[in-house]
């Protein structure tokens, strides 16, 4: 189990700096995350890091990216700030703030604020669903100044060693939407996920669900069927993470074909031809 605690520096109306403590930075544990990997990711991420190089992980929901960040910041033990990104994400929400605490004006940092004083890794998920005007923010952090400007207390923050920034987002949705600037994309390494081979997906699936390697690999196989609907009109096919929800269903006692339904085609479409195609291809596969 990985402890949390995070510190934050505060300003006071009279202008003494205070600190505290709370929830938000996850600190290594005893127990390594379970990632299996499928090339060189983790040398490559490990060479980024010791470089202070930001990274950009590509790939579909549920590939095993957040799952990624988890498993290097217990290798490198360093701590980890996450971050969901959404569309009335602003700066101020990455920086700081100020607020009102018992009649004074405190600040508060953000978390973005909070890795780089700690030299945490910090991991920004499905970040080009922020503003434009907030990605904006992260170019100091992401070049050879490693510094963030704090635009409210005139603060210029030099990260701390170890401060790494790490942003993932999902190019077969987004991009016709939303994409990130040129400006800001060709500031980091990028690595792309993909599902894995179904070997290794049943393997992630067995490890992570309990479930026998015979139902593990049925359920993969039911997913590759599943995503080949993306020709049909299916927005996106299923996730290993998705796989792994309907396989702990299995474990715990629910039938596999309302594992199936529940866990795996709901999520997935409302569409009442793609779920009756779905629930063929679950009565042909399990």
């Amino acid at each position: 189990m990985s402890a949390s605690a995070s510190a934050s520096s505060h300003v006071t109306s009279n202008g003494t700096a205070t600190s505290s403590h709370h929830d938000g930075v996850r600190l290594p544990g005893a127990q390594e995350p379970y990632y299996l990997p499928t090339s060189n990711e983790r040398e490559v991420f490990a060479a980024c890091h010791a470089r202070g190089l930001p990274v950009m992980l590509k790939g579909p929901t549920g590939c095993g990216k957040t799952r990624f960040v988890e498993h290097m910041a217990w290798r490198l033990q360093r701590p980890l700030v996450t971050v969901a990104c959404h569309d009335d994400l602003s700066a101020s929400d990455l920086t700081g703030r100020y607020l009102i605490r018992g009649g004074e004006t405190a600040w508060m940092d953000g978390p973005l604020t909070v890795a780089a004083r700690l030299g945490a890794i910090c991991y920004l998920d499905e970040v080009v669903e922020a503003r434009q005007d907030t990605t904006v923010v992260l170019h100091p952090l992401t070049d050879d100044r490693r510094f963030l400007p704090i635009e409210k207390t005139g603060e210029l923050l030099e990260a701390a060693p170890g401060f790494q920034l790490v942003v993932s987002y999902n190019p077969g949705y987004q991009h016709a939407l939303k994409d990130l600037k040129p400006s800001t994309r060709q500031r980091f390494v990028a690595l792309q996920f993909d599902h894995p081979t179904a070997a290794r997906e049943a393997e992630i699936v067995a490890h992570e669900s309990g479930v026998k390697a015979a139902t593990a690999a049925a359920l993969v196989e039911l997913a590759r069927r599943v995503r080949r609907l993306r020709d049909q009109g299916l927005g996106e096919g299923p996730g290993t993470r998705l796989v792994v929800a309907t396989a702990r269903l299995i474990a715990a006692g629910i039938p596999a074909a309302d594992a199936c339904r529940s866990a795996l085609a709901s999520p997935l479409t409302d569409d009442p031809d793609l779920l009756a195609a779905i629930g063929d291809l679950v009565d042909a596969t399990l």
